[in-house]
């Protein structure tokens, strides 16, 4: 598990990068807006839904049952948006820290091609709602105990993280095959989980998903040097 904080260690290092702060101020320039937009779309249209269905309580009444329904929904959502949106800045984050750490290895990457790297962006996605709406059913029945719905979807997602953020630079490195991953299980959870955790805290979730997959190249560089050196 050592190499699992090494690669947060260095992965947090680099966050003063300017190639790395370009891409974090557009995938969080992104994930705000889209969230700014959806939210007052939301909201809007629960309003409408209230009235609809003739709520006789006040407007602050709806206003306010509006506005915590749309908090939790994006509580919720916020992970899944932020990942997909990363997965279109992923490969220069991916190649930044590549040239940075592991120039001798830089230069054989190979970047996805665009149609497979929105297919597999895709994918991702749907793997999150897939098993995020799974999980939903789970986090209702454990309401009751107040931690167990963030437990729950702690877990789903430490899963889920794990296996993106470090396929995000292995992918690079296969021609876009399908190679199992050299990354052992145990460290892909670890990362996952830290990385899901991080998404829960408001504010330090903007950068999670940056430090994840720079964190997640560092591990996948690691495992085909183990790989590499046990092949030998």
């Amino acid at each position: 598990m050592n190499a699992v904080f090494a690669s947060l260690s260095k992965a947090f290092g680099q966050l003063r990068d300017p190639a790395i702060l370009r891409i974090a101020a557009k995938s969080i320039g992104i994930t705000v807006l889209l969230f700014v937009f959806a939210g007052f779309g939301l909201y809007v249209g629960l309003e409408w839904l209230f009235a609809w269905m003739g709520w006789e309580a006040g407007g602050m009444a709806r206003a306010a049952a509006a506005a915590i329904i749309a908090i939790i929904a994006f509580w919720f959502l916020f992970r899944i948006v932020a990942l997909a949106v990363l997965q279109f800045f992923a490969d220069k984050i991916v190649a930044a820290v590549e040239a940075k750490h592991y120039p001798d290895l830089a230069d054989k990457a190979q970047p996805l091609p665009l149609p497979q790297d929105v297919a597999n962006s895709l994918k991702g996605l749907g793997r999150a709602l897939t098993f995020n709406l799974l999980a939903l059913p789970f986090a209702i029945v454990l309401l009751f105990t107040a931690i167990g719905p963030a437990i729950v979807f702690l877990l789903v997602n430490a899963v889920l993280l794990g296996r993106e953020l470090t396929d995000m630079a292995w992918l690079r490195h296969t021609g876009g095959q399908s190679e199992p991953s050299p990354v052992k299980s145990g460290e892909r959870l670890m990362l996952g989980g830290v990385i899901a955790a991080m998404m829960l805290v408001p504010f330090v979730n903007l950068i999670a998903p940056i430090v994840g997959a720079a964190a997640g190249t560092h591990l996948a560089h690691d495992a085909m040097r183990r790989k590499g050196a046990s092949d030998a």
